[in-house]
């Protein structure tokens, strides 16, 4: 199985001095997902955590939204010709009486920004699709304080970031601003579904009450997968997409962009932003 970092030789130039030394990768391998032995999807992942990101990946397809509904996940034997296990390949074996839809690598629905499907239609899709819908009663509330503490509590979360620069991260907080669970990957959606994926077997979907943190952007895939898992609040680092936006107006998703210190964007949900009074 791979290993989530690698050494390389890599030529140092520091001021003008020449040297030689190993540096520390993360490691990148394809990951291919199997529905009850037929091929779903192919993904480049940071190995760890596999059958998380893959049952993850399956809540944020609608396939799956409950841990009963899948008997097992295993790694393909065999998963070469010559018969050897890359751990490359994982199979999810859906529960008896468990629909499994019509998808396809072709498959024409609300998934990914990078399917080409955008629009009202995608937006519509994930509203009437999922089976989480965000509904936190009361809703969910958090303060401005609470939300720029979280970056740098990730940030001291990230084991293998620390060792190669080049991870993205996803973190789980409570209403109150523990850390509840930290996934990193060299894709950030990967981080994502493994965080969902987790919460899945361990009995916890929906999330109803917890904030959602990711180190980067917040692209219409992660405002998607915020709202498949049941999560109230979604907050990057970074910027957000025109179209996260509207899916998170849509769908009753708070999100906030650029979380840098106590400096953040409010794009949709601010009911759940406890502001002081007379603040507007």
């Amino acid at each position: 199985m791979g290993r989530v970092t690698e050494r390389r030789r890599t030529l140092r130039i520091r001021d003008g001095a020449v040297s030689s030394r190993a540096d520390t990768l993360v490691a990148e391998e394809p990951l291919e997902i199997r529905l009850n032995g037929q091929p779903l999807a192919i993904t480049m992942r940071t190995p760890g955590d596999d059958f998380a990101l893959a049952a993850g990946f399956l809540v944020s397809e609608g396939v799956i939204a409950e841990g009963g509904e899948v008997q097992s996940i295993v790694y393909c034997a065999g998963a070469t010709a010559d018969g050897v296990n890359t751990y490359n390949v994982v199979d999810v074996k859906l529960a008896p009486g468990v629909v499994v839809p019509d998808i396809t690598l072709e498959r024409n629905v609300y998934t990914t920004s990078s399917c080409g499907l955008c629009g009202k239609a995608s937006l519509d899709a994930v509203r009437t699709t999922t089976r989480h819908p965000v509904g936190d009663t009361p809703p969910v509330r958090v303060t401005p304080e609470l939300l720029s503490a979280l970056p740098d509590r990730l940030r001291a979360a990230q084991k293998v970031f620390d060792r190669t620069g080049g991870l993205h991260a996803a973190a789980l907080f409570s209403e109150e601003g523990e850390l509840l669970d930290v996934r990193e990957d060299v894709g950030r959606h990967n981080a994502v579904d493994k965080l969902v994926g987790r919460a899945l077997t361990d009995g916890r979907l929906p999330l109803s009450r917890a904030v959602l943190l990711v180190s980067g952007r917040a692209s219409f895939e992660l405002a998607q997968k915020a709202v498949m898992a049941g999560i109230p609040v979604l907050a990057a680092v970074s910027a957000p997409s025109s179209l996260a936006v509207d899916l998170a107006a849509e769908s009753g998703l708070t999100l906030v962009g650029f979380l840098r210190g106590p400096s953040m964007n409010v794009y949709a949900g601010e009911h759940r932003i406890a502001l002081e009074a007379g603040v507007h």
